[in-house]
């Protein structure tokens, strides 16, 4: 991967893609770091150290969400609304057509895509908004009372708009680094945000070795080799695939003949990507969102109490769910996006067959067999990157004695999580692959020596 980034560096016409896409990551993290006008943020804001939806918007952005800066919402309402429109393209006739109709197609979904983007941007920062004033966040007048009448809708008005413009803003950063950089604009974004967090696990990593305890000198090495071989299972994970052999009939044509070749369909392991991972921390989070903005908190031992702790992320039952609902939207998102009978339809019009199963009826039933083993195969691997994180500080939380007599367990946390990891590697194969893709049009040599 070194490699070819230097390489890369030795063509003038890469070199430039490469410079713009460092240029417009420069422009996201300096926007990361400018707060919003009327708020009165010190330090972090408290986003709790369980499982909502504001631990899942930190993470995404950078930190951003948690300091009140322009770019808070970050790229998370247009990766939302992307979702909503892939979900939607299966069940409104009309956006399918669509996405049949070629580049005009896609641009039409596109621009949709962008009005949704800004419209989940406005809900997003309306709530943000919210949580920030309830939370006392927002600045005050001289006597120190919030603002009230005409300068409390102003305030309000000026913090929603300012968060739904940089929404917008990242948007469109990521949309000229697709047409003028190198990789996907949004992806590159999300890997930038996600990157940032690398001082802080870095940090937190030295505050386990500073404790001066045993038990953390040698867990803090083993972290970090596991880290390592997370990106090789990663990588290879990405790059699996199950090939279903084709042959095309042969078929004369004047004089000539065509067809009469062997070749394979290709097919990822890991055909939902991390879709499922984020779908299922979605749902899993909003009994923890729903807890944070209640006045009054319910007791420890009441069934409310439990019942919002079993949500955590550091809960066994949290863990339990998650792998479930994991394999749900594997095998979910798999069905909408890979249909069986239109794959079977396909080969017998190109005068194509799988060696040994008849067309038509029992080829179609023949994919779906493979689709459905290929998809718990796919989730169940997704689901160990998912789950380590959590799995290790539940083991680590009861195996490890707390550092005062009668305090919690000394425990040790991952704050990057499985999501993050997949999410880092894929994006970062996938530019790569594009690099050696542009590399080879321009015919350079030696590049994969």
């Amino acid at each position: 991967m070194i490699k070819t980034i230097i390489n890369a560096f030795k063509i003038p016409e890469i070199r430039k893609k490469l410079l713009f896409t460092a240029f417009i990551i420069l422009i996201f993290r300096i926007g990361s770091v400018i707060p919003v006008p009327f708020l009165n943020i010190v330090e972090e804001i408290e986003v709790g150290k369980g499982n909502s939806i504001l631990t899942y918007l930190s993470l995404m952005t950078g930190s951003a969400f948690t300091y009140g800066t322009i770019f808070a919402m970050s790229i998370t309402p247009y990766i939302n609304a992307s979702i909503i429109m892939q979900l939607l393209a299966v069940a409104i006739p009309a956006l399918e057509k669509l996405q049949k109709e070629g580049e005009e197609g896609k641009k039409k979904i596109t621009t949709i895509t962008r009005f949704v983007t800004v419209g989940l941007g406005v809900l997003q920062s309306l709530a943000y908004f919210f949580f920030l004033r309830s939370s006392g966040y927002l600045m005050t007048d001289a006597n120190g009372a919030a603002f009230t009448g005409f300068d409390a809708v102003f305030q309000a008005v000026v913090i929603i708009a300012v968060l739904t413009a940089g929404t917008a803003v990242i948007m469109w950063l990521g949309e000229q680094i697709t047409i003028d950089g190198i990789g996907n604009g949004i992806s590159i974004i999300l890997f930038a945000g996600i990157v940032s967090r690398f001082p802080t696990l870095i940090r937190q990593l030295f505050q386990y070795l500073q404790t001066g305890r045993l038990v953390y000198k040698i867990l803090v090495p083993v972290v970090i080799v596991i880290f390592f071989f997370m990106i090789a299972y990663i990588v290879l994970l990405d790059n699996a695939e199950r090939r279903l052999p084709i042959q095309y009939a042969k078929r004369v044509v004047g004089r000539k003949m065509y067809g009469g070749q062997n070749t394979h369909m290709p097919i990822k392991i890991n055909m939902s990507g991390v879709l499922p991972i984020i779908f299922a921390s979605s749902i899993l989070s909003l009994p923890g969102t729903v807890q944070m903005f209640l006045k009054n908190q319910p007791a420890e031992d009441s069934f409310w109490g439990k019942f919002f702790d079993a949500f955590q992320g550091d809960s066994w039952v949290y863990a339990v769910l998650y792998f479930l609902l994991i394999i749900f939207f594997a095998y979910f998102y798999s069905t909408i996006q890979y249909n069986p009978i239109e794959m079977a339809n396909n080969l017998r019009k190109n005068n194509g067959a799988i060696p040994g199963i008849r067309p038509g009826r029992p080829t179609s039933d023949y994919i779906f067999r493979i689709l459905s083993r290929l998809t718990l195969i796919g989730a169940l691997m997704i689901s160990v990157v998912a789950l380590f994180p959590i799995v290790y500080s539940l083991i680590c939380e009861a195996a490890i004695p707390p550092l005062q007599e009668g305090g919690e367990g000394g425990g040790m946390s991952i704050s990057l999580g499985g999501t993050s990891l997949i999410i880092l590697v894929g994006v970062a194969l996938e530019t790569v692959r594009q690099l050696e893709s542009q590399m080879m049009m321009r015919h350079y040599n030696g590049f994969l020596d």
